[in-house]
């Protein structure tokens, strides 16, 4: 799905809040659309805590346990909207659906791109995943 106009995009939004997203639409770049959309609408702290209880309610939902191995990552979660962020800010758009696009056609959408501030073993860790964990690689853009 490409989340190409905003009632396609209110929909995923609407699925994601009401946890009726279906697991198998749960992917990478739909994660992206959430972010981007919780942004675009509310700022990093409100959007932050939004996808947060989002996130947990949707793998409750899906029988996803949230564990040390598992489900939430808070690391993973806040570096993707810091990212999101700095792109948004650097680029013109006037509609939800377009900054959606503008962020997954942008080199941060594609799988693996954390590796580029956090080393596998960091990002992957217990710790990161429980809370957020500055990047042990190359410091990510300002959270605003």
């Amino acid at each position: 799905m490409t989340w190409t106009t905003d009632t396609d995009l209110d929909r995923l939004i609407d699925q994601f809040r009401s946890a009726t997203l279906p697991a198998p639409e749960w992917t990478h770049r739909a994660h992206l659309a959430v972010g981007t959309w919780h942004l675009y609408h509310h700022g990093a702290y409100v959007a932050l805590e939004l996808v947060r209880a989002g996130i947990l309610r949707l793998n409750e939902q899906h029988g996803t346990p949230n564990t040390d191995t598992r489900g939430y990552h808070e690391t993973i979660t806040r570096a993707y909207l810091v990212l999101i962020g700095d792109v948004l800010a650097q680029t013109a758009r006037t509609t939800a659906a377009e900054a959606v696009s503008v962020v997954l056609q942008h080199p941060i959408a594609v799988p693996g791109a954390l590796l580029t501030y956090y080393s596998q073993d960091m990002l992957m860790s217990v710790g990161a995943r429980r809370e957020w964990i500055e990047p042990d690689r190359q410091p990510l853009p300002a959270w605003t």
